[in-house]
């Protein structure tokens, strides 16, 4: 069967920074630091579960998922 949030890279989901982080509340801040990021325009890739997703919808006016 199947797994639901495979994606065609094998389970993986590319993430960039595409906005600072000055102004940003300090939980955002520590979200995008638990993804890997720092510095803009950085790319992670990482596996796809639901706690990367949930990581990512908290801060999606951050970053930008390339799949």
């Amino acid at each position: 069967m199947a797994k639901k949030n495979e994606t065609a890279a094998g389970g993986t989901v590319r993430v960039r920074l595409v906005k600072g982080l000055r102004g940003v509340q300090g939980r955002h801040r520590l979200s995008v630091k638990a993804l890997g990021l720092g510095k803009l325009n950085d790319v992670r890739e990482l596996k796809d579960s639901p706690q990367v997703r949930g990581l990512i919808n908290k801060v999606y006016y951050l970053v930008r998922v390339e799949e």
